[in-house]
């Protein structure tokens, strides 16, 4: 299945660019309702750092436990 592209007119491509651009900024000076963009890269990088601090929250004590058992095994030496 081949996918068909839709073509427009240069003037409607002008256009639409054109209101694009001017729109752009709006919600960086409170015009529009959103999330400024660096504030929307800041956001997501925060989650990807706590999503990797609560993977590490898990397996810590797992690793602790571990360790503590092995220490636990160990034959006793003199």
């Amino acid at each position: 299945m081949s996918n068909p592209v839709k073509k427009v007119s240069p003037e409607v491509h002008a256009r639409a660019m054109r209101l694009v651009l001017e729109h752009e900024g709006e919600v960086d000076t409170g015009k529009r309702a959103g999330v400024p963009p660096e504030t929307a890269h800041r956001l997501k990088a925060l989650e990807h750092e706590n999503q990797k601090l609560h993977q590490m929250n898990e397996i810590l004590p797992k690793a602790s436990a571990y360790f503590a058992q092995a220490e636990l095994d160990r034959p006793f030496r003199k």
